[in-house]
């Protein structure tokens, strides 16, 4: 039997029964999946903490087996594992040219955390910093730290910043060189000599604080979602920072590059995601002690537990190797 994860209601998420085609179509692949990853931020705030009037897939980051290959589908083999942006199901059926192919070495669990990664490398594409400056990065989540490593890997000097120290230890324990519990404010080399922050806190006064540290005309880069509204900030104080530091405040958009590469634009989303995996390969990040593996059958408990924030692992994944029904 297959499945798929959906949202059905508000704080409502449920395994619900799939048919699996029988054979894929033409130029698709069919497999099974391993792993896939929640997002904790999209797949709360946007899916399972928001009323539906119908329900809902979620997820949009799967690594899978390759079961069976149709006619005019690459150079797939049964038996390859690969990568897709595809939801939280026990099986995928795509297109082959939207799935991308893992280094053999590479652990599938982490290869999953690919996806998250191409925020980052987003960010590291279109920037106006160079290696060797100073790049401060907000939000010691998911996507903070995998942002943090990635800068850091390109020669940059990166400090990642959180009031949560229990998440600063899990970052130096994968490789973080410099932490902090907040944006220095004075007496610090880091303030006037940043030339990059990007905010993955969704949080106003961490944007206002950034603003109060970059060099002058540098960028601050929004990649956490302002999802709610945390302080009584004014847009005053907002807009005269960014007029007098000369700065460049955007948002962190990750599909600001295309899917994939074209003339003049060789950088892309595929291209971001197979680089992402080619670092994991080595072995440099330690990521795997921070990964939490659950079964899609606890669906329901694993989401209200992530809303709890009762869950401290950072990375959480559905894995779809264990048997999802009850024994």
């Amino acid at each position: 039997m297959d499945y798929a994860i959906q949202f059905t209601g508000k704080e409502q998420a449920a395994l619900v029964k799939q048919v699996r085609p029988a054979a894929p179509d033409k130029g698709h692949i069919l497999g099974t999946s391993l792993f896939s990853l929640i997002s904790p931020g999209t797949e709360l705030e946007g899916g399972f903490l928001r009323e539906h009037d119908q329900a809902v897939e979620t997820g949009y980051a799967t690594v899978f087996r390759v079961d069976q290959v149709g006619e005019a589908a690459g150079n797939f083999r049964a038996g390859d594992i690969v990568f897709c942006s595809r939801s939280h199901q026990s099986y995928q059926h795509l297109p082959a040219n939207e799935a991308i192919s893992i280094p053999a070495e590479l652990d599938p669990a982490l290869a999953v955390l690919s996806r998250l990664m191409n925020i980052g490398m987003t960010a590291l594409m279109t920037t106006q910093a160079k290696p060797g400056d100073h790049v401060f990065i907000t939000g010691a989540g998911p996507v903070g730290l995998l942002a943090a490593l990635i800068f850091q890997r390109c020669g940059y000097k990166v400090m990642l910043s959180d009031p949560n120290e229990a998440r600063l230890e899990s970052a130096r324990a994968a490789g973080i060189m410099y932490t902090s519990p907040s944006i220095p404010a004075h007496d610090s080399p880091w303030v006037g000599q940043t030339a990059l922050v990007l905010e993955c806190s969704g949080h106003e006064t961490a944007t206002i604080d950034a603003l109060k540290l970059i060099r002058k005309g540098s960028e601050i880069v929004l990649s956490g979602v302002p999802w709610k509204r945390n302080t009584e900030h004014y847009l005053h104080e907002l807009l005269s920072l960014v007029f007098h530091k000369y700065a460049i405040l955007r948002s962190g958009w990750e599909w600001e590059l295309p899917i994939t590469p074209q003339d003049f634009r060789p950088y892309s989303f595929y291209g971001n995601i197979q680089t992402a995996m080619d670092w994991l390969s080595d072995g440099t990040a330690q990521l795997a002690p921070l990964i939490r593996k659950v079964s899609p059958h606890h669906v329901q408990q694993v989401y209200e537990e992530l809303a709890q924030r009762s869950i401290h692992d950072l990375f959480v994944m559905f894995d779809w190797k264990k048997e999802v029904d009850p024994q």
